[in-house]
């Protein structure tokens, strides 16, 4: 038995391999009573738990003797989604494996403390040393799942909310719940059946304790959220041929071939080009002028979003409907990005910087917001052609958790199209992100849309675990195709900490910033 004095010393530190056997033994001593002896936990998992986070696993000793730990790892959880995660998902199954360096929460996975040593400050002591943590890595907040061991013996006088608050008021007293609260922890709901516990009656708390100093512009990546069962992901990318039409109807079916090849081929994401229906201007009395046509071309928005709507659905696919002329009720135009999904809906970014020949000839309007778009499988955003050119706001997009930024273009000769190339390159090697290009190729017959120049591809990180060129699929120029590369998601994080460059975690805060004036919109898809 440990003394009975309360002032005894309590020492925490992170643990090492050699420390396992110990820690399996006040496991068992914790919670034998509770689960069989082949729910405890063993050797190995303690060892994967290590390995993935060596620097959130915590032991408190008295006299050199290991009298409890704490484990932990960081996570990124999706606050819109009403389900809350279950310990498998959170945790890996115990391995740990859904550690997210970049993550904004730290989850307290697990925290023993021998039967012989509790109400000595063992606990209080490893709480000490997970806010620490919180604070040094600068995330957003703890989150746990609690036990209340003692309702066993109110279930015929209180409901589970009921005795939860009794235990907050210091009306009754939880041995859990109480360590929690002391820890900081705060109750945000009583849950049953998230945990087995049959002293809870598999009842728990989810608990959250808030870094009130955390920091979200030195957060570096916004990760995705935890629940990411595809991290792998099929795109296509359109390589257009403009051609003389008579009626929307034509542009519909050469629309379809796109769509149906993607489809064919599997792609989760389909990008058209920018302009692409500007085909048809040839469909249009020949002597008006340019402002005519494109107004004319902007009334086709309807019928154009309906399509689209159409083929998504029809097909199953995420698509980049390239970009269209909108009219809005300030009279004025916008050439416009619509995202359309599978389930029907409708997203939308604006071109938000106007080329001189955009201003001239057809007098756009830029756009006012960024915008991301949380896509079951990625977080995606879409620059439109000029675009691409300013690295800010592609930088601004990564920092918002960015993975894959669409670019529909339309250029006229090879300078052009290398402008457009060359800086999409440039956003995906500095930003550890893919670009996805698509442009139109051919030739109009008509004052604005004379020449066309094209080679739409995949481009990727320049390091290792990526293509030598930086290059996952490309067309060749000017001919109507369809490139179709598959992108590793979750190799991207992985990069992102051990490439051979860091570009995110190397940038020089104190020498320059870059901020916002509005912050990006997070928009989730449906």
């Amino acid at each position: 038995m440990a003394k009975k004095d309360k002032k005894l010393k309590v020492n925490v530190r992170t643990w090492t391999e050699e420390d396992i056997p110990s820690l399996v033994k006040v496991h068992a001593a914790t919670y034998g009573h509770i689960y069989e002896k082949e729910e405890l936990y063993n050797e190995r998992q303690y060892h994967m738990q290590l390995n993935a986070f060596p620097e959130g696993q915590f032991l408190a000793e008295i006299d050199g003797k290991v009298v409890g730990y704490a484990t932990s790892l960081i996570v990124q959880l999706d606050d819109e989604d009403e389900n809350y995660y279950r310990y498998v998902e959170l945790s890996g199954g115990g391995t740990f494996s859904t550690h997210t360096p970049a993550g904004d929460t730290l989850y307290g996975a697990d925290i023993a403390v021998h039967p012989d040593y509790r109400g000595k400050g063992v606990a209080a002591a490893l709480y000490v040393a997970r806010k620490k943590l919180v604070k040094a890595y600068n995330l957003r907040r703890m989150v746990a799942y609690g036990r209340i061991p003692g309702y066993e013996q109110y279930v015929d006088q209180y409901t589970p909310d009921e005795y939860v608050q009794k235990v907050k008021a210091g009306e009754l007293k939880d041995p859990s719940l109480n360590a929690h609260l002391k820890a900081g922890y705060d109750v945000k709901k009583v849950i049953l059946d998230l945990l087995v516990d049959g002293e809870s009656l598999n009842y728990c708390t989810y608990l959250e304790y808030t870094n009130r100093k955390y920091k979200p512009v030195k957060h570096k990546i916004s990760a995705q959220p935890l629940k990411r069962s595809n991290r792998r992901i099929r795109v296509g990318s359109a390589q257009y041929l403009l051609r003389p039409i008579k009626s929307w109807q034509d542009l519909r079916d050469n629309v379809e071939f796109f769509v149906n090849t993607a489809d064919t081929y599997h792609c989760h994401f389909l990008v058209l080009p920018e302009y692409f229906a500007a085909q048809f201007f040839t469909s249009m009395p020949a002597d008006w002028d340019d402002k005519q046509m494109i107004f004319a071309l902007a009334d086709k928005a309807e019928e154009y979003v309906e399509m689209f709507k159409y083929f998504a659905q029809k097909y199953s696919l995420y698509i980049i409907g390239g970009s269209h002329p909108v009219r809005r009720t300030d009279g004025h135009l916008y050439n416009v990005a619509h995202l359309f999904s599978p389930s029907g809906n409708v997203y939308t970014q604006d071109k938000l910087h106007i080329t001189p020949s955009e201003r001239s000839l057809w007098n756009f309007h830029p756009g006012k917001t960024i915008n991301l778009f949380d896509t079951p499988y990625g977080r995606i955003g879409i620059q439109i052609c000029y675009d691409i050119e300013f690295p800010e706001v592609a930088r601004l997009m990564t920092l918002a958790g960015a993975e894959v930024i669409f670019v529909p273009f339309s250029t006229d000769e090879k300078k052009a199209y290398y402008r457009v190339r060359y800086s999409a390159q440039a956003r995906a090697v500095e930003n550890y992100i893919y670009t996805v290009i698509s442009g139109n190729a051919g030739n109009l017959p008509t004052r604005s849309y004379l020449l066309n120049y094209s080679q739409s591809a995949i481009l990727t990180p320049s390091d290792f675990a990526f293509p030598m060129h930086g290059v996952a699929a490309e067309a060749d120029p000017n001919v109507e195709t369809v490139v179709i590369g598959e992108l590793d998601l979750s190799n991207l994080a992985k990069q992102r900490e051990v490439g051979s460059v860091r570009p995110l975690f190397d940038r020089r805060p104190d020498l320059y910033e870059l901020k916002p004036k509005k912050p990006v919109q997070i928009i989730k898809v449906e």
